[in-house]
């Protein structure tokens, strides 16, 4: 006896879809778009994230010192730091060329975007300490130093960098202690085969550790949990030289899981302020070299 095709349909086993494999960073995004997507009423009348880096940056008053031979900057645009163009070390700069007082303390900031945090800086230390940018996004480089010339400061200074085979040739020339190294919300380079691309490696942490002058610090930060796991876990094994800051000073408030509750600095980067307007939570950790 024939069966009919419709019969068979029916009494073949119902198999389970297979799963759908997603990337790594569809989570990430999928619950910021959530977020978003759940404001109330009254907040759709917020300020958008430009308009609070705007107001946040006031003072230095870039709005209208752009340089229109750089066109449109994309403060976002991911750089493979592997490739080739960036392989091999950057030239050390005459540092008295650079700085007006080279023998000053220095802090670097790793992965330095737009600048704007350091110019704030900046500005507010001008005899007191110098500031130096490193940023793999060239026009961002470009930027930033023509608003440093608009803006007459001579304690501030940027260069088109790959921190990871640059920062042990730069520090060690500098006339000065390093005082400071910041790492704030750097690529996140989601995927597991990409994780070489991150910034921290154990290569760069060495360096770090090794210029820090005694009581100098490393601040991170990141608004992506798994890289600030990752950033923390680099630092962390170097308990023998390095404490965390709470250790140290019972005014640095940290969470239960010891992230710090503020930044330290007295002043957000572009990327916390879109972080947190988005209402996602921002990781720092500060360690000090020990004495």
């Amino acid at each position: 006896m024939q069966v009919s095709p419709c019969i068979l349909q029916r009494l073949r086993p119902t198999l389970p879809l297979p799963p759908v494999l997603l990337p790594p960073y569809f989570h990430y995004y999928a619950q910021r778009r959530v977020a978003a997507a759940s404001a109330s009423s009254r907040e759709q009348h917020r300020l958008m994230s430009p308009d609070l880096v705007a107001l946040e940056y006031d003072d230095l008053n870039l709005t209208h010192k752009v340089s229109h031979e750089l066109g449109h900057v994309r403060i976002r645009q991911h750089v493979n730091p592997l490739s080739a163009p960036f392989s091999i070390p950057i030239q050390v700069p005459d540092w008295n060329q650079v700085f007006k007082d080279p023998t000053l303390p220095l802090m670097v900031d790793i992965g330095s975007g737009s600048g704007r945090f350091l110019m704030w800086l900046a500005k507010r230390n001008l005899d007191a300490r110098n500031f130096l940018g490193l940023e793999i996004r060239e026009k961002l480089v470009k930027r930033a130093q023509f608003w440093v010339k608009e803006l007459a400061l001579d304690n501030v200074y940027f260069l088109f960098a790959n921190a990871t085979n640059s920062f042990k040739q730069l520090v060690s020339t500098y006339p000065g202690p390093l005082m400071l190294v910041s790492i704030l919300c750097p690529d996140p380079h989601f995927k597991k085969r990409h994780h070489k691309r991150r910034v921290v490696q154990k290569p760069l942490v060495g360096s770090v550790l090794n210029s820090l002058m005694p009581g100098g610090q490393v601040f991170l930060q990141s608004d992506v949990f798994e890289v600030a796991i990752d950033m923390r876990y680099q630092f962390d094994s170097e308990a023998n030289s390095l404490k965390h800051i709470h250790e140290l000073d019972s005014g640095m408030l940290c969470d239960s899981d010891g992230w710090l509750l503020r930044n330290p600095m007295g002043i957000r980067t572009e990327r916390e302020i879109h972080a947190e307007n988005e209402g996602a939570k921002i990781y720092r950790r500060m360690y000090q070299k020990c004495m």
